[in-house]
C-alpha cells in the first residue's frame, strides 16, 4: 500500500539526493570524512525508506524485500565492523562489483516486463536498459577480479590468456552487438546474453592490470557503477537513482584522474593496458644484493641527533597497524625540538587517502601530513626520512628507467635527503614489482622487521638517547 502522496516522496528524494551531495563534499576533506560519512548514510538510509513507503508493493512482495534488506544487513554489519584498514580497497572493490551486479540484474528484470508491453520495441527504456545491463555486468565481474588480485587470491601480476587481445576485442564486439540488439528489439534472452558478454569483457579487462593500476582500476570500475546506475535509474523512472548515479560516475571519473596523474600514467594507458598485454612486470623476488643494515639504537641515535625528519608511510605501515607506534615517535621527535613531519604520497597505500585515513585513527594532526608536492622542495634539507613499508613512492626508477612501470610517477625525494633509513620485512619489492635503488645508496640504511616491532624498538631507544 502506498502510504506518501506523490509530493511527499519527491521531497524525500530531494533531501537525500542533498544529502548524498553533503556526503562527497564532506569526505573531500579528512577534519570533515567522518561527518560526510554519516550523512551519505542517513541519505542512503532514507531513500530506502521512501521507497519501501511509496511503492505498492503486490502480495507477499513486500515480505520479501524486508526479508532480503534483513539478510543483507546480518551479512554486510558485521563484515563492515570487523574489516581492516589495510582490506578497505578489497571492500570498496565488492561494494563497486555488487553496485553493479544489482544494477545488471535491476535491468534484466526490468527488461522482462517491458517485453510484456504489447507495444515492446525500441525505446528510450530500452536503450537504458541494455546500457545498464551491459555496463553493470562488467562492472560487477572486473571488480570481483580486482577484489582477488588485492586480496592475493590470485596473483597481481599481469594475467594474460592466449589471444588476449582477440578475446577482448571479441567480447566488446559481442557486448555493443547485443546491447543494440536489445534495444532494438527488447528481448529478455538477448539482455541474458548481453550480461553474459559483458561479464567476460570485465574479466578480459581486468585480468592483464597489475602492480601499480590495480588501485586506478578500482576507481575507473567506481565510475562505471555510476553510469549502471544511471542507466537503471531512466529505465524505472527514478529520479534519485539518476542523481546518485551521477554523482558516483562524476566522483570516479575524478577520481581516476586524481590518481592518474599521481601515477604520471595516462588514463588511455590504463583502459587500454589488457591490449598491451598489462602495464607491470610484478616480480616477486627478493633481491640478493649487499645493503647496509642498522639496529634499533643505531636508528635511534640518528633520529636524536637530526634537525628535520619526514617520515613516508606506505602500505607496510598499515599491514603492521603501527599507525599509533610512529605517532608515539614522532611526537617523542617534535618535544625534543626536531621537525619532525609526514610526507604523504597521493597513491601510498592501495587508494587515495589511505595513509590520511590510517595517521587519523592515531590523532595525528592534519598540519604535520604534508603532500608530496610541498614537501619535496623541502627534501634537501632534510636530515632523515625514515621510510616506513612504503617502496615504489620513493623509488627513483619513476625517473631514470623508461623500462620501469612506475616510470613517470611523481615520487618523494627520498633521495634528496641527507640520509635514509628504510623499514621493511624483507628485500622483496614493493607492489609494482620493481627493485628500488635507493635501498643500495650509501646514504641508505635498512632496519628489518615488522614495523610495528622495529617503531617499538626505536621509540624505546631514543627515549634512552
Amino acid at each position: 500500500m502506498n502510504l506518501l502522496p506523490g509530493p511527499i516522496t519527491a521531497l524525500g528524494y530531494l533531501i537525500a539526493a542533498v544529502c548524498f551531495i553533503l556526503a562527497i563534499k564532506g569526505l573531500s576533506s579528512p577534519r570533515t570524512a567522518r561527518r560526510g560519512n554519516a550523512i551519505g548514510a542517513i541519505g542512503a538510509a532514507l531513500a530506502v525508506l521512501i521507497v519501501l513507503l511509496s511503492t505498492d508493493f503486490e502480495g507477499s512482495n513486500l515480505w520479501i524485500v524486508l526479508v532480503t534488506i534483513a539478510v543483507g544487513s546480518a551479512i554486510s554489519v558485521p563484515v563492515a565492523r570487523r574489516v581492516a584498514l589495510t582490506n578497505m580497497p578489497q571492500l570498496v572493490a565488492l561494494f563497486n562489483g555488487i553496485g553493479g551486479g544489482a544494477a545488471a540484474l535491476v535491468g534484466v528484470i526490468e527488461l522482462a516486463g517491458l517485453a510484456a508491453q504489447a507495444d515492446a520495441g525500441t525505446s528510450a527504456n530500452e536503450v537504458a536498459t541494455a546500457v545498464g545491463i551491459a555496463i553493470g555486468a562488467l562492472t560487477f565481474t572486473g571488480s570481483i577480479v580486482t577484489f582477488l588480485k588485492l586480496q592475493g587470491w590470485i596473483t597481481a601480476r599481469p594475467l594474460v590468456v592466449p589471444g588476449a587481445r582477440i578475446w577482448f576485442i571479441a567480447t566488446v564486439a559481442l557486448t555493443i552487438g547485443f546491447a543494440i540488439a536489445v534495444a532494438v528489439s527488447g528481448q529478455v534472452w538477448l539482455g541474458i546474453v548481453t550480461l553474459v558478454a559483458a561479464a567476460a569483457f570485465g574479466v578480459l579487462l581486468v585480468l592483464p592490470v597489475g602492480g601499480a593500476d590495480v588501485p586506478i582500476v578500482i576507481s575507473l570500475l567506481n565510475a562505471t557503477t555510476g553510469l549502471a546506475v544511471i542507466a537503471t535509474g531512466w529505465a524505472v523512472d527514478n529520479v534519485l537513482l539518476l542523481v546518485g548515479g551521477t554523482l558516483i560516475g562524476a566522483a570516479g571519473t575524478m577520481l581516476t584522474l586524481a590518481m592518474a596523474k599521481g601515477m604520471g600514467r595516462p588514463v588511455a594507458g590504463i583502459l587500454f593496458g589488457a591490449l598491451k598485454g598489462g602495464s607491470t612486470s610484478g616480480s616477486t623476488e627478493a633481491s640478493d644484493r649487499p645493503v647496509r643494515t642498522a639496529t634499533a639504537d643505531d636508528v635511534a641515535v640518528t633520529l636524536a641527533y637530526a634537525r628535520r625528519v619526514v617520515v613516508v608511510p606506505g602500505y607496510g605501515l598499515a599491514v603492521a597497524q603501527a599507525q599509533q607506534t610512529v605517532s608515539e615517535l614522532v611526537d617523542v621527535l617534535r618535544g625534543r625540538g626536531v621537525d619532525a613531519v609526514y610526507g604523504i604520497h597521493p597513491v601510498a597505500g592501495r587508494m587515495p587517502g589511505h595513509m590520511n585515513v590510517l595517521l587519523a585513527e592515531a590523532n595525528v594532526g592534519y598540519d604535520l601530513l604534508i603532500e608530496a608536492d610541498d614537501v619535496n622542495p623541502g627534501m634537501p634539507s632534510t636530515d632523515v626520512v625514515v621510510v616506513v613499508g612504503a617502496n615504489d613512492v620513493v623509488n627513483p626508477a619513476a625517473r631514470t628507467d623508461p623500462s620501469a612501470p612506475i616510470y613517470g610517477m611523481p615520487i618523494i625525494d627520498a633521495e634528496a635527503a641527507g640520509q635514509v633509513i628504510f623499514l621493511k620485512r624483507s628485500m622483496r619489492p614493493g607492489f609494482a614489482g620493481i627493485e628500488n635503488e635507493l635501498l643500495f645508496s650509501p646514504k641508505t640504511q635498512l632496519l628489518f622487521g615488522d614495523a610495528k616491532a622495529s617503531l617499538s624498538a626505536v621509540l624505546s631507544a631514543l627515549k634512552d638517547v
